[in-house]
């Protein structure tokens, strides 16, 4: 009897472990400095402030680009797929564009997007629309 308890005991730690490291790979600030964007995500409690939308309340994420004065992209839904791989519904804060894609964890600090079905994600960048390609790579943005 003691044997049991102990080795479920262990278990349970071993599993606990594992899903605090899971907790937070998918809750960051990502950064892309080629196209000058950021896309701040926490899929496990949806509560990412949309900047200058804060009406939308807490969303799963967002993708916008700083030194634009408006726009994002809103990841209006995501399904977390065990252990490095999400997909994203995300729509433009218009809502006359959405797409499908997938956020892949590479490693601790690096992440890919792949854009899938759907609208290109284009950013303003000065007085024209940037058009981001349909893969690129984000770093994790050092607190």
């Amino acid at each position: 009897m003691k044997k049991i308890v102990l080795l479920l005991s262990i278990l349970l730690r071993t599993t606990s472990l594992q899903a605090q490291q899971d907790s937070i790979t998918f809750k960051a600030q990502l950064y892309n400095a080629e196209y000058d964007v950021t896309m701040n995500i926490n899929l496990y409690d949806n509560d990412v402030i949309v900047p200058k939308l804060d009406m939308l309340g807490g969303q799963p994420g967002c993708l916008f680009r700083e030194k634009a004065s408006h726009y994002s992209w809103i990841i209006t839904d995501a399904e977390i797929k065990p252990p490095t791989q999400a997909e994203l519904i995300m729509v433009n804060e218009a809502g006359s564009e959405d797409l499908e894609a997938t956020l892949t964890c590479k490693n601790d600090s690096t992440y890919v997007l792949r854009q899938g079905r759907g609208s290109t994600i284009k950013v303003p960048k000065g007085t024209k629309w940037q058009k981001i390609p349909a893969t690129i790579t984000l770093k994790r943005k050092k607190k």
